[in-house]
């Protein structure tokens, strides 16, 4: 069924924070909705979930009970209340972690057998900017059926709630930071060490400020751990997995064997080389896709990435006897396909990195911890297994839109791609696309020779600029 979501995009809904829909009233009744959209006792998106339960009865055999996180941006706090205002208005009892990763909220809900999980968070944007992201009992993000009839709830006029002892309740989860340390250290084998290892890391003033440092740190490495003082106003500033430099320059500062870099909400993993070059995302996917290949640990020889990744990783899984299966852009996407054909590893280039026999979703702590096993049980320094990867040069341009009309009304961009497509022939791709995060558009180019790619690209940008830019 074509989706007719509105206010949710790739990942979940974003925005300026206190401005639609991200205003206290709408977060309030968006919180009512969900409520009573995942307790629908014919929800069948989550097989976990006791088909007694009903977030609106306040005669349940069994309260609906919602985890609740969030990251360390300064409009969290009234976003925060008006979250758990609508869901104990409904009846929910409210389990609140505060401060942590997305990835440690989708495990918390699923480890506590609550029958959802909501973050508060904006992924890689500025402050100014937040969102929010609900996960089913089982710890997955939202279908777009489901998140589609939380929307068409909205519309509806509202509906009194329960009186009494009907009402929800709030209660804090202790030690909720620990809880998911010890999650992600148990995915490593028993015994598994660091020492010897020195590791930067860069937590972007965000939710894995404590985390990630406290995990290496419990497996005996070396830390240097920067961008851990949030303030509500400095998550992902200068800093974090969209400024790769800033992590490199950490690296040649400290003499670190490796460097570490998250987004605001550590889901999301960067690393860097002892050399202090930029390990990305589709170079991480191609190590550990050969590790589990060669462990036989790689479900189907599959792995399964985006359209956005580099070729090479085609060529080089090929070589050693896998395969890569590809899908439309979104970390949602990527799951959903592993999840259809029981495969256990994909990502994105961006870093979004999925261990499904480990985690739920993108998981940088996780993904981190998996690549150092790696680089130990290898005894090889990540500047050289970075190399199993021959890429094809890219060209990528992202620029800022003022509004997202079809791409196909824009007779000068399509000529500009069509152009660009016969210049390439069968030696490259390109590829076109708005962020489903962000007011931008997106553009890929991939082939054999870099200043050819180089130009085409520029000449889509010209063409958009123009007409949206």
């Amino acid at each position: 069924m074509p989706s007719t979501r509105k206010l949710f995009g790739t990942d979940g809904i974003r925005g300026l924070a206190n401005v639609e829909p991200l205003t206290p009233q709408t977060i309030l009744r968006l919180a009512q909705a969900g409520a009573a959209e995942i307790g629908r006792s014919d929800d069948r998106d989550d097989e976990n979930r006791p088909a007694s339960v009903h977030a609106a009865s306040g005669d349940a055999a069994r309260r609906l009970r919602v985890v609740v996180g969030r990251d360390t941006r300064l409009s969290g706090d009234f976003l925060e209340s008006a979250l758990i205002a609508g869901l104990t208005s409904m009846g929910a009892d409210v389990l609140r972690a505060g401060t942590l990763p997305t990835p440690g909220i989708a495990f918390l809900t699923r480890s506590l057998g609550a029958d959802a999980g909501v973050a508060l968070t904006a992924s890689h944007n500025l402050f100014e900017d937040n969102g929010i992201k609900f996960f089913r009992g089982d710890g997955y993000k939202l279908s777009d059926r489901i998140e589609s009839r939380i929307e068409a709830r909205l519309l509806e006029p509202s509906t009194n709630g329960p009186t009494g002892a009907g009402l929800g309740r709030v209660q804090s989860i202790e030690d909720a930071g620990a809880l998911y340390v010890g999650h992600a250290l148990g995915t490593l084998p028993a015994g598994f060490s660091l020492r010897g290892l020195r590791i930067a890391v860069d937590c972007a003033n965000g939710s894995a400020h404590v985390t990630t440092p406290a995990a290496l740190r419990a497996l005996g490495a070396e830390v240097f751990p920067f961008h851990t003082e949030p303030d509500g106003v400095n998550i992902n500033h200068a800093c974090g997995s969209t400024h790769p430099e800033e992590i490199a320059r950490r690296v040649r500062e400290t003499g670190a064997s490796v460097g570490i870099s998250h987004d605001g909400d550590a889901d999301r993993l960067i690393l860097c080389d002892e050399t202090a070059e930029i390990v990305d995302g589709d170079e991480v996917l191609a190590i550990a896709a050969l590790d589990f290949l060669r462990r036989g640990a790689l479900r189907k020889s599959t792995l399964v990435t985006t359209v956005m990744s580099n070729f090479g990783l085609d060529e080089t899984l090929a070589a050693a006897g896998g395969y890569v299966l590809r899908t439309a852009v979104g970390d949602r996407y990527v799951l959903a396909e592993m999840k259809a054909r029981g495969l256990n590893v994909g990502g994105e280039q961006s870093g979004h990195l999925i261990f499904r026999d480990h985690s739920t979703t993108g998981d940088g702590l996780v993904s981190a911890l998996q690549i150092l096993r790696v680089l130990v049980e290898s005894g090889k320094p990540l500047s050289e297994l970075k190399r199993c990867l021959t890429k094809y040069p890219q060209a990528q341009r992202n620029l800022n839109v003022r509004s997202k009309p079809a791409l196909k009304e824009l007779s000068g961009v399509t000529r500009a791609i069509s152009g660009a497509e016969r210049a390439l022939g069968a030696k490259g791709r390109v590829l076109v696309r708005y962020s489903g995060t962000e007011a931008k558009v997106r553009v890929l180019v991939e082939g054999r020779n870099a200043a050819e790619i180089g130009a085409l690209a520029d000449a889509i940008a010209h063409e958009l600029t123009t007409a949206i830019g």
